[in-house]
């Protein structure tokens, strides 16, 4: 249908502006280690997951913050089976030592690395479940990290488990957040989406003048389309998520200098995902009604030269993860969070002649926090009876989901993921 210049000028700002609020931006950072830049425009509606999402379940007030790691994390050498021969059987060079690792119990251990998890896991508050995958697996990085955002392994669809809660539960742009320069698949729904926020401050390119235009043209005119009506209010939701997220970090400021409050803030170093966490624990703190976040890592497509990348990868979650839960401690709303670590697959049991391993399928998922029930969940999948060289899955990945929408979020699992999956008790 035909646009209007004051339609096409209301696009090009709202689509130029980093971190707008309600577009779908997708990118897979495969190599990277750093979280996700602007990527290439995705649609941002679609058909929707069969049934949408009801306010049904009981009433929950917890805080979901998800945890990506791009690029098919090797679950082998993150909790790692010792005690199995098989184990260094397939990577006698790759693999760890009984003497170098951190036993947990089971047979198992975490990597090296791991030694803030590992505190994490004899206070109890660290989950991990085994062998999670899902039928019939993706061995494809874009298919495969579509297909758990999505939880439909069936059909391709648009939007996210955590969009199709936000389609049925308001307009409100602080209700998910994304930290990084895209909105991920997760976060797209039918009618409305989640934001996108920058780690550091956010600007409007152009003038000072800039601003106050882009406010007035962000108000929906009378007899818009529908689809410059949504423009309009994605840049609306940009501009009141950026001024709801200055406010509350200014009140954190105040509040951290006043009560010595720990921050994350100049940890890290070039660790990509502490500043990320760092925004989202003063966030916490300062009381943002956001109730499900999404940070990220990438650079875990470990084909070649795995051992030294994958330790400098845990070394930056375990530094990260370590630091953002101590950040909260004292935080009434920081006894809410519940941080949940997962990638689009494992990788294959035997290393590859390049030092590295293949695409794989099923890897332990970490969920972590104060209302954990830490322990083992799931079985552990076998070495000996594989897949085609790979494991095989013994946790649906959309039980997880089940026991994150109903005990954190507060909502009707079944008709977020279509059917009903058996929940895993870690809360």
């Amino acid at each position: 249908m035909p646009i209007t210049r004051r339609e096409f000028v209301l696009g090009g700002l709202g689509a130029g502006v980093a971190g707008a609020a309600g577009l779908i931006l997708a990118r897979h950072p495969w190599e990277s280690g750093t979280s996700p830049g602007p990527g290439t425009p995705a649609a941002a509606t679609g058909p929707a997951a069969k049934g949408a999402v009801t306010s049904g379940g009981a009433a929950k007030d917890g805080i979901l913050v998800l945890l990506t790691l791009y690029g098919g994390n090797d679950g082998l050498n993150t909790l790692i089976p010792f005690e199995d021969g098989n184990y260094l059987g397939g990577r006698s060079a790759l693999g760890y030592q009984p003497n170098e690792v951190l036993p947990i119990g089971d047979g198992l251990a975490l990597h090296p690395n791991l030694t803030g998890l590992k505190g994490l896991w004899d206070a109890k508050h660290l989950a991990i479940v085994r062998g999670v995958g899902y039928p019939n697996p993706n061995r494809s990085h874009f298919r495969s990290m579509d297909i758990w955002q999505s939880a439909a392994p069936d059909d391709q669809v648009v939007t996210g488990w955590v969009g199709r809660w936000l389609d049925a539960t308001g307009n409100d742009p602080m209700r998910a957040l994304s930290v990084g320069g895209s909105l991920p698949r997760i976060f797209g729904g039918d009618k409305t989406a989640g934001a996108a926020v920058p780690v550091g401050p956010l600007t409007i390119p152009g003038t000072p003048a800039v601003r106050s235009a882009f406010a007035a043209i962000s108000e929906p005119s009378a007899g818009a389309s529908p689809l410059a009506a949504r423009v309009a209010q994605s840049g609306k939701d940009l501009l009141t998520v950026d001024d709801a997220i200055a406010q509350m970090l200014a009140s954190q400021a105040q509040s951290d200098q006043t009560g010595g409050t720990t921050s994350l803030e100049g940890a890290g170093g070039a660790n990509a995902l502490t500043p990320q966490l760092d925004l989202v624990a003063r966030l916490v703190k300062a009381g943002s009604p956001t109730r499900v976040y999404g940070v990220s890592l990438g650079g875990f497509d470990t084909h070649a030269n795995e051992k030294a990348t994958h330790a400098g990868l845990m070394a930056d979650v375990d530094e990260a993860v370590t630091a953002f839960f101590k950040s909260l401690e004292g935080s009434p709303a920081g006894a809410r969070v519940v941080l949940v670590a997962y990638s689009e697959f494992g990788r294959r049991v035997v290393a590859n002649g390049s030092g590295g391993t293949d695409h794989g399928t099923a890897a332990p998922m970490f969920v972590a926090g104060p209302s954990v029930k830490g322990g083992f969940y799931g079985d552990e999948p076998s070495l000996t009876n594989l897949d085609n060289g790979d494991l095989k899955f013994t946790t649906d990945f959309r039980s997880v989901y089940t026991t994150l929408l109903q005990e954190v979020v507060g909502v009707d699992a079944k008709a977020s993921l279509g059917k009903s999956f058996t929940a895993v008790p870690f809360l």
